[in-house]
Order: structure tokens, then sequence, then C-alpha cells
């Protein structure tokens, strides 16, 4: 899979512009704060994703303007395709010439991956985003898993809200076991599938960190589930779930939030046997977070039969000269986006394109 061309009008700092990559690699460089990061941002939107900077859809638009429209054309599924998104008001696709109805169905046709800084966070920071790179990357393969994504979510906001109700109003008690029944369904369907990818990113992650590292550390990779549900099949875990979440009903009541459920969990990162997070240093963090991302792409591959696309922010920094040839190496035969501020600091490329960025324009 790779990206052709790629249109921009109104987004961020970029001014409008039309460009052409190439299937190999796409280095962009130039000084901090030109809009490098930007660009990178601009392609991973077509996966349907949220943005990995913000939240909130209106930060992309430029200062000026009303809305931003991007246009891409890759190759991919054996064939050329085309997507327009346009960012007003929340983000509306068209696919091919197809309005989609909603982000959710895009997901799963334009296959990328991204690390930048902010992706440091998936060692040093607490569990919310390790589970949100466990999400991101399972509805890139499954759609299907971001909509039981989205009912789970909905489900224990319900919950929530009716835990501090009954406090006032007791009649509403016997209506949890309605919350609790859809809380467990989607659960189920999470928890499973989130051990599945686990259990795949382990195996290509575990081995892309020990290349990294060239042997002198091991990693290792596991899925913690904060409040256990017992079995293995969906029906299982279903059954497990609901038991649970109806044993932990007076302590949720007390403190109004919903204490069971795969929202509490965790991936748990380990070198040499000792949290990342606490013992690591600044590299081995840095490679780690490398791995995840590496690996998450390793993931994709194996299950779609596609190479993602992928998008690296910064990738380079802080990383000697074995850690980089590593990585160039690895990312052979991808098509890859590079963003630094030095080019020399890729000088083993001996085959691509270069961009260089200065003030939101593309030279």
């Amino acid at each position: 899979m790779y990206v052709t061309d790629l249109e921009i009008k109104q987004f961020r700092n970029l001014k409008a512009d039309a460009l052409s990559f190439c299937d190999g690699v796409n280095l962009i460089y130039g000084d901090n704060a030109q809009g490098k990061t930007n660009l990178i941002e601009a392609i991973w939107l077509f996966t349907g994703c949220r943005s990995f900077r913000s939240a909130k859809d209106a930060e992309c638009i430029n200062f000026d303007a009303q809305k931003a429209v991007l246009s891409m054309d890759y190759f991919g599924e054996g064939r050329a395709q085309s997507m327009l998104l346009e960012i007003e008001n929340g983000r509306k696709f068209i696919h091919n010439g197809i309005k989609c109805k909603s982000a959710s169905k895009v997901v799963g046709h334009f296959l990328a991956v991204v690390f930048s800084p902010v992706h440091l966070s998936l060692v040093k920071s607490g569990p919310y985003e390790r589970r949100r790179f466990l999400d991101v990357a399972i509805s890139q393969l499954k759609p299907n898993y971001a909509v039981a994504l989205s009912n789970y979510n909905k489900a224990v906001a319900q919950r929530n809200i009716l835990l501090k109700d009954v406090a006032y109003h007791s009649e509403l008690f016997d209506t949890l076991g309605v919350w609790e029944e859809r809380i467990a369904y989607y659960a189920s369907e999470i928890i499973r599938q989130r051990i599945g990818y686990v259990g795949r990113l382990k195996e290509f992650g575990t081995e892309i960190y020990s290349g990294i590292s060239k042997k002198k550390e091991a990693l290792s990779l596991s899925y913690f589930e904060a409040c256990p549900a017992a079995g293995n099949t969906k029906q299982e875990i279903y059954e497990s779930m609901k038991n649970l979440l109806h044993a932990a009903r007076k302590n949720d009541i007390l403190s109004g939030f919903t204490s069971v459920g795969p929202h509490h969990d965790d991936l748990t990162i380990l070198i040499d046997g000792l949290s990342a997070k606490s013992y690591a240093s600044q590299g081995q963090q840095r490679s780690a977070a490398l791995a995840l991302k590496l690996g998450e792409a390793a993931v994709m591959k194996s299950f779609t039969g596609e190479q993602p696309v992928a998008l690296l922010d910064d990738v380079m920094s802080e990383l000697d000269g074995d850690r980089q040839n590593y990585i160039l190496n690895h990312i052979k035969n991808w098509q890859v986006f590079i963003t630094c501020c030095d080019p020399a600091s890729v000088k083993n490329l001996k085959y691509g394109k270069a961009f260089r960025m200065k003030n939101g324009s593309i030279i």
C-alpha cells in the first residue's frame, strides 16, 4: 500500500499544495515548527482514526478558514483508489466517489502506522494511552471492534449516570442489570480481541526490540486485566463479567463509577523483567515505543496481506547510529514518510524523495 498524490487546502499551517510521493522513502525535513508533523497528520487522518495529536477536529482547520479539505490518491488492495476528507463541523469522507456515513466506514481501507514523540507516552504514561494504542490498532484491522468499543463506552457512561441517581432514587436499582448486560456483552468482545492482538504483537514486537537493542536486553508484553474475567470464549467472559459487575454494585454506587471492565485494563511492558515505565532508560523507553509501533505494522501486514504506510515523525532523534541503521533497514520495501530537522540524520538512505518544509510550504 502506498500514497501517490496528496492535495492540501486550509489544513493547519500548510499552504495549499499538490504533492506526489515515491513508493519508497519520502523524507520531509526543515526547522522546527514549519509544518512537518502537520503533513504526517494529514496522511494519518485518511485511516479514519482520530488525530494522534488532538481529539478536536476544529484544531486541524487553518485559523483563516472555515474548513479544511484533503484529497489523496493511493494504491491498495490491488488497485488505484481515492479518498476525499472535508473537516467542517466534523469529518466527511468520500471514498472512491462514494459518500461515507461516518468515519468508521473508512477504517480498514487505507492502512498506516504512525510514530511521533507523543507515542513515547505508550511507555511513560498511564494505562489509558496503552489501551488507546490497542484500540486504534485493532480497529484498523477489524472495524466492527470500533463499533463494539463505542457501544461499550456508551453503556458504561449510562451505568455511571444511573449509579449516581440510585443513591436518591432506590426504585432505579433494578435497572442496573440492563446496562450491566450490555456492558458485559461488549466487554467480552473487547477483552477477547485485545488478548488475541497482544499475543500477535508480542511475537513481532519482542523480535523487533531485540534487533533495535542488538540483543542487549529483552522486551516482554502481556495483557493485564484489572478484574480478570474467567474463561476463554466470548460467552464465558460475558457471564463472568456480568457476575463481576453485579458483585461490584455496592462499591460502585458509593463511588459513582463502574469499577469493573476493560476500561481499567492495561498493556504490561517489561524490559528484562522490570517495568519499562519505572526502570527503563530514555533510550530503552524510546526503543520500546518504536518496537510497539513497528510491531503494529507487522501484525497489520500478517492480517491483511497489505504493508501499511509508515509515518515516522522525528523518529531518529536520540537514537545512536546502530539503532538508526536497524530502523532504516527494517523499513525497506515499505512506503515511509520520515520527518527530521537535518537530512544528514538519515544519511544512510540511498533511495527516495526529499521535501523541504518552510513556513508551511513544501519544496
